[in-house]
């Protein structure tokens, strides 16, 4: 897994035109084939991270509680994309919303997550 923690900073500058938390939510999903936003303490969160890298995915991981600069901001944008109170775990493949672990493994059950994955570059096999 590659995981994007104190590195942010880096990635964004807070003056940038991605102050909005959605439009930086966009950007940082459209730059790997699959981005996991987490919170590192959350059980979901390990699952599903633990079931994309069983597959032999190296997700992007953005822990939220880690980011002390603007996790917070980005965990309500997404809150209000998903139009849940849990805001976590929530996967984009291809740069495209998934959605959260429920959608995830209703893809992986139904056989439709392997080809998403394929399709995004994220599996070869």
């Amino acid at each position: 897994m590659h995981y994007q923690t104190e590195s942010w900073g880096s990635y964004m500058d807070t003056r940038s035109s991605y102050s909005d938390p959605l439009e930086r939510i966009e950007r940082m999903a459209s730059e790997s084939a699959v981005v996991i936003f987490s919170i590192s303490t959350c059980c979901m969160c390990h699952a599903i991270k633990r079931l994309f890298c069983g597959m032999g995915v190296n997700p992007t991981v953005y822990e939220l509680d880690e980011d002390l600069r603007g996790g917070k901001d980005l965990e309500r944008a997404l809150m209000r994309l998903m139009g849940t109170s849990n805001a976590v775990p929530v996967v984009f493949i291809g740069g495209k919303l998934v959605g959260t672990m429920d959608r995830v493994m209703a893809s992986h059950i139904n056989g439709s997550l392997v080809p998403l994955l394929k399709q995004a570059g994220a599996l070869w096999l």
